[in-house]
């Protein structure tokens, strides 16, 4: 059965006046006229059928009907403000459970996530490494960091940041090299093909370039962690190279550089986008981005 419940207003209206004894106190605290709070209590007893007040010249007395519904009123408001509150809690703190790519998640977030720890006890998060593009309306999964050109209709978009992809190696190899011709001395490590190579050559005017020697790796994160540790020269997008050569691990010989028109995007349902715990994440991940290319401002020959 329907509930039959009098207008939450004339509730309100009440309670104020009820609690402070004036319809006038109680119209500064709603932010509402003394002749407001008069008509809501006025249209309460009449719809209840029953005097909540007695009226007499400059005071306000409450009936004994009037405080035993005052009693009930302030238990069920009590009640939903304590609802209230919990409620929001949960949206703050709980678990948040994010997807992002295996190759995203090994190069950029593994690094930082004992920062976003400590600054957020309260969020539990939760990773999921996978390829697969989550569908939001099915799955347990609050957010994600794709990358692609941001076209994901329906949903909140924000770019993480713009993306450029240049030459990178281990430091002890970048001892060995002068002039961007100078990366054919070595194994360039292919991602997936050789094409990105070739650009970036042509690129940095180098021309009729042998780029048959080197491994072809299927895997961002494979490629960089290859010239990590020495095995020759990788091709790295901005965002996955961003955490080694900040910590030395990499160094760009050259400051030639591709443009790219994809890039990482967050997104999360529309409808929930401003949940606390949501944007907290957000902007953690936004700020990472933003400290990252002010420090590799400084790293660029």
């Amino acid at each position: 059965m329907a509930r039959r419940l009098p207008s939450l207003n004339a509730l309100k209206a009440f309670e104020a006046a009820a609690r402070h004894e004036s319809f006038t106190k109680a119209a500064e605290e709603l932010s509402v006229t003394q002749g407001a709070i008069s008509h809501q209590v006025k249209a309460l007893e009449l719809e209840l059928g029953i005097r909540l007040f007695d009226r007499e010249r400059q005071k306000l007395n409450i009936t004994r009907a009037g405080l035993s519904y005052l009693e009930v009123l302030r238990d069920a408001f009590d009640r939903i403000a304590l609802g209230t509150e919990r409620i929001q809690h949960l949206s703050r703190a709980g678990a948040l459970t994010v997807s992002t790519s295996p190759d995203f998640a090994a190069k950029w977030l593994v690094n930082r996530l004992g920062r976003f720890a400590e600054m957020h006890p309260d969020i539990d998060l939760r990773i999921s490494a996978t390829m697969h593009h989550v569908d939001f309306a099915r799955e347990d999964v609050d957010l994600a960091v794709r990358h692609g050109d941001g076209n994901w209709a329906g949903h909140h978009v924000v770019r993480l940041c713009s993306e450029q992809l240049f030459a990178v190696c281990s430091p002890k190899l970048h001892q060995r090299m002068r002039e961007p011709s100078d990366v054919l001395k070595f194994p360039l490590l292919h991602l997936d093909d050789r094409k990105d190579w070739s650009e970036w050559l042509e690129a940095a005017g180098v021309v009729d370039a042998e780029l048959s020697h080197g491994p072809i790796l299927n895997r961002a994160s494979m490629v960089i962690d290859a010239a990590v540790d020495g095995q020759g020269i990788a091709l790295a997008r901005t965002t996955l190279a961003a955490w080694d050569l900040i910590n030395g691990r990499l160094v760009r010989p050259f400051a030639v550089a591709l443009r790219l028109s994809k890039t990482y995007w967050i997104v999360c349902p529309k409808a929930r986008s401003m949940l606390p715990k949501i944007t907290t994440f957000r902007d953690w991940l936004l700020a990472e981005a933003a400290d990252d290319v002010r420090r590799l401002q400084t790293l660029v020959p």
